[in-house]
C-alpha cells in the first residue's frame, strides 16, 4: 500500500543506488553496526519513546509522496481535517493534481517539492511542518524518517516501515534521540472487525490466548508487471531476497491481540518458502519474448510461511503470497481457552455456543464495536479507503495528536513487526533455522501499559 512515487526507472535499482541517494541522512542518523539479533546496539537504560504523547498541537502535515497511496491518504487527511502545508513528489503533475485537491478541500495551496528524490530533505526541514507521512516505495522510508526526525518532526511511514534489521535499530535510536515519534501507518489494525474482535479480547470472552495467523494472499502479479504504480518498484524486491517481503498487514491485528510489546514479545521465527514459479509462468504468458523483464531472475518464493515463537509460549504463523492466484485474505485468526475468530469470510466460534460445533457469525457481538467505529463508522465508509479502515486510522492518529496522546503503535511496533521480513530471509537462507528476534524495547515490554485502542479511544 505505498506510492508508486520515488520509484526508479525499471531495471535500474540497487543497494548501491540506494546507499548513495541516502547518504545525507545516513549520516544525520549515525551508525548502527550489526550485531547478532539477540544483542541490543543501544544501551538498555535510554530513555524510552514507550506511552509517551504527543506533542498536544493541530498538526501542520507535510506528505511525501503522492501517487496512489499517497492521494488516497491526503483524501482521508482533508476528510478529517488535517492542515496540509507542503507536499513531495518526483512527478510534478502528481504533486500539482493533490495541490489541487487541497486547494478544493479550502485550505491554502501546499508548497511543493518536485526537484528530485531528494528533495523530501527540504519538505522535512520547512519550519511550519511539524508531522511528516511519507508513502513512498519499501526503501525510501527509513532515510526519510530519519531526517524527518532529525529535523523535529514526527514521522509516519507507510508499510512496511523498514526492510533491513540495521534500519530497525536506526529508527528506535532516531526517535529516542530526538524524542520524536516515528510509527508505522499499518492500516489493517483498524479494520471494524480487527477492533471489535480486540476489544472482545481484551473484555476475556476468548480466555487466555494460545496462537494466531495473519497473512498477506493478494494476486499482485498484474501490478506488479505494469508499466505504472508499484510495477515500477516492487518487482524488482523478488529478485533481491526469498522471504516474507511484506509482514504487517496480517502480523499487526494479531500483535495486537496478543499485545505484543505490552506484557509479551516476539521471541524467535522460522521461516520456510515453497520454489518460484508464478511469475515466470505470468511473463512467458503474457509478455513478449523479446521484453527485457524476460531476463529478470526472481528468488521469492511463491509463499512464504513464517513461524513466530513468543516470549509467553504463544505461537503466530504469517504467510506471504502475491505471485499466484489467490483470492484476497489476510486470514487474521486468533484462538484462546474459550473461542476462536477467523476472518474472510469472518466467523466466530464459542465454547458452548451450539451442539455441532459450527462456526456463528460476529453480528451477535455489535456490543463490542470499537467507538471510532461507533463514531466515525459512517464518515469512514463514505470516505473510502480499504472499507473505511484508512479513514478510521489517519482519524485517530490525528486525534492522539490533537489531545497530547501517546500513539497507538510506537516505533518499538514498527520495528518489530517490520522485522519479521529480513529476518524470515535469514532463516530461509539458512535453511528454515530458527532466528531470535531482538528486543527493540530492551526489557521494558514487561511492564508497559495496554494500548489505549484497545480499551478507549
Amino acid at each position: 500500500m505505498t506510492s508508486e512515487s520515488f520509484a526508479p526507472e525499471p531495471h535500474s535499482w540497487s543497494r548501491r543506488r540506494f546507499m548513495q541517494a541516502s547518504l545525507a541522512t545516513a549520516a544525520i542518523a549515525g551508525a548502527v553496526e550489526t550485531s547478532p539479533a539477540q544483542e541490543s546496539p543501544l544501551p538498555a537504560d535510554r530513555e524510552t519513546m514507550a506511552d509517551v504523547p504527543f506533542q498536544k498541537r493541530e498538526p501542520r502535515v507535510g506528505l511525501i509522496g503522492v501517487g496512489g497511496r499517497g492521494t488516497s491518504l491526503l483524501g482521508n487527511l482533508l476528510a478529517a481535517n488535517a492542515q496540509i502545508v507542503a507536499l513531495c513528489d518526483v512527478v510534478k503533475e502528481k504533486a500539482d493534481h493533490a495541490a489541487g485537491l487541497v486547494v478544493a478541500a479550502g485550505q491554502k495551496r501546499p508548497e511543493l517539492f518536485t526537484d528530485g528524490p531528494q528533495h523530501f530533505e527540504s519538505l522535512v526541514a520547512k519550519s511550519d511542518v511539524d508531522f511528516v507521512i511519507a508513502a513512498t516505495p519499501w526503501r525510501w522510508h527509513a532515510p526519510m524518517a530519519l531526517a524527518a526526525m532529525a529535523h523535529g518532526k514526527d514521522v509516519a511511514v507507510e508499510v512496511p516501515a523498514v526492510v533491513s534489521l540495521e534500519d530497525c535499530w536506526r529508527i528506535v535510536r532516531a526517535s529516542e534521540e530526538t524524542r520524536k515519534h516515528c510509527l508505522m501507518l499499518e492500516n489493517c489494525c483498524y479494520g471494524y472487525n480487527e477492533t471489535l474482535v480486540l476489544r472482545m479480547i481484551h473484555a476475556g470472552e476468548f480466555g487466555e490466548i494460545l496462537y494466531g495467523e495473519g497473512a498477506y494472499l493478494h494476486d499482485l502479479r498484474d501490478e506488479l508487471f505494469s508499466h505504472a504504480g508499484e510495477g515500477l518498484w516492487r518487482r524488482a524486491e523478488h529478485t533481491r531476497a526469498d522471504g516474507n517481503l511484506y509482514p504487517t498487514h496480517g502480523l499487526g491485528p494479531v500483535a495486537n491481540y496478543m499485545r505484543i510489546q505490552r506484557g509479551d514479545r516476539f521471541d524467535h521465527l522460522v521461516s520456510m518458502s515453497s520454489p518460484q514459479r508464478g511469475l515466470d509462468a505470468y511473463r512467458k504468458q503474457k509478455l513478449q519474448p523479446d521484453d527485457p523483464r524476460q531476463r529478470e531472475r526472481y528468488v521469492c518464493g511463491d509463499l512464504n510461511t513464517s513461524l513466530i515463537k513468543t516470549a509467553a509460549g504463544r505461537t503466530i504463523t504469517v504467510k506471504h503470497a502475491v505471485s499466484t492466484p489467490h483470492p484476497y485474505s489476510r486470514i487474521n485468526q486468533i484462538a484462546g481457552t474459550k473461542a476462536i475468530f477467523e476472518d474472510y469470510p469472518p466467523r466466530i466460534y464459542i465454547d458452548g455456543m451450539n451442539k455441532d460445533e459450527a462456526w456463528g457469525t460476529i453480528d451477535g457481538y455489535k456490543q463490542y464495536q470499537h467507538p471510532l467505529w461507533a463514531r466515525e463508522g459512517e464518515i469512514a465508509q463514505k470516505v473510502g479507503g480499504h472499507g473505511g479502515m484508512d479513514f478510521i486510522m489517519i482519524y485517530r492518529l490525528l486525534q492522539c495528536i490533537r489531545e497530547g496522546l501517546p500513539p497507538d503503535m510506537d516505533v518499538y511496533d514498527a520495528a518489530a513487526w517490520s522485522a519479521v521480513g529480513p529476518l524470515s530471509v535469514e532463516s530461509v537462507a539458512q535453511g528454515s533455522a530458527p532466528i531470535e528476534v531482538p528486543d527493540f524495547t530492551r526489557g521494558k515490554w514487561q511492564s508497559r501499559e495496554i494500548s489505549r485502542i484497545a480499551t478507549q479511544a
